[in-house]
């Protein structure tokens, strides 16, 4: 350092960087900001000018909520790759906002309705549903699971040595929905108690670290629809003409997208597009989104394997959902076009009609 370098007390320091002394002695310490000389006598800090900049970048950082060691890392990275940095900071507290705000939104709901199981419009409604799934034609054997009934729709997508008992075994858990009353009130444990008896029988038929599966379904309340979902799997609804996804995939490039380290075009023909990050299996992460959905008269979900949106285009999946009205022959449209583009994989569909009852 210079003869002429201008130096900071810790105090003017601390005023200029927007930083409390408090905050430049934890700092210090952690090797973030270390002064650029410390009185040997008195041991009292000082600061050069250039420092401010790495100091006023320290104080943003813990505002934007960086951990202080992700700080450190940020810190000693060139300026793009800094803020690639940032980027996947913050889309990973986005999603997870987003899960919470969900949840949140579960949460509102369903304590604000005083029955959960009655519908909340003076027009009753019902759904018309059919489910197919196929083997594809490279596959061996289906690792797929499907079921539609008039209160439960479920998808699930077995993988490893034995992924047809686990998305079996994960399926049946839930059926029990079908026949069990919702208490007033009590969907959220419902639900919550239906993925533990999922995960349990999946444990129950799996050897440990072999295989698990994907569970993504939906219970028909009377004029909602409570969406359960854990990997790859995906729901669309098809509402006034347009189509929405209303699951979020649980898989690694999915998360690298979200971080924007991959665009869509890339995720799409990336080599682990498939691996999942949540899942019901031995060492998985097994946590589930949900979510409650309004019915309206009209409306149609899709649920499907990825067996389908892997080798489906989007807008292929709208036509059929738009234009075929029967549900039983939509769903074979739908697995003959996954057929049609090699049928690479187990391809399974759910249709399902919200009508009047």
């Amino acid at each position: 350092m210079g003869a002429g370098t201008e130096l900071l007390s810790i105090g003017a320091f601390a005023r200029a960087s927007r930083l409390s002394p408090k905050a430049l002695r934890l700092y210090a310490e952690l090797g973030l900001l270390t002064p650029a000389r410390v009185d040997p006598v008195t041991g009292y800090r000082f600061y050069a000018l250039d420092q401010l900049d790495r100091a006023r970048l320290v104080a943003w950082l813990r505002r934007v909520g960086l951990p202080l060691a992700r700080i450190r890392h940020v810190c000693a990275l060139e300026p793009a790759e800094a803020a690639r940095e940032i980027r996947a900071f913050w889309a990973a507290v986005e999603a997870d906002t987003a899960a919470r705000r969900d949840l949140a939104a579960f949460l509102v709901d369903h304590l604000t309705r005083k029955d959960p199981a009655m519908p909340a419009t003076s027009q009753p409604l019902k759904i018309r549903y059919a489910a197919l799934s196929d083997p594809g034609l490279v596959r061996a054997s289906n690792q797929d699971t499907v079921h539609a009934g008039s209160r439960l729709l479920a998808v699930a997508d077995g993988y490893g040595s034995q992924g047809a008992p686990a998305s079996a075994a994960a399926v049946e858990a839930l059926r029990r929905l079908e026949t069990d009353g919702v208490p007033a009130g009590d969907l959220l444990n419902v639900l919550a108690d239906a993925v533990d008896r999922a995960r349990e029988a999946v444990r129950g038929v799996a050897f440990p670290g072999e295989a698990g599966t994907t569970l993504t379904a939906l219970l028909w309340t009377g004029a909602q629809l409570a969406l359960v979902h854990i990997g790859d799997s995906r729901v669309h609804l098809l509402r006034d003409g347009e189509l929405f996804q209303i699951t979020h995939d649980h898989t690694l490039v999915q998360s690298m997208v979200d971080e924007g380290r991959l665009s869509p075009a890339e995720a799409a023909s990336h080599p682990q597009r498939s691996l999942l990050v949540r899942a019901l299996g031995e060492g998985a992460d097994g946590t589930p989104d949900m979510r409650l959905h309004d019915a309206r008269r009209g409306d149609r979900y899709l649920l499907c394997s990825d067996g389908l949106s892997t080798v489906v285009p989007v807008s292929d999946v709208q036509r059929v959902l738009a234009e075929v009205t029967d549900p039983e022959r939509a769903v074979c449209e739908l697995v003959a076009l996954a057929n049609g583009s090699g049928g690479p994989d187990n391809v399974s569909c759910v249709v399902a009609d919200v009508v009047a009852a």
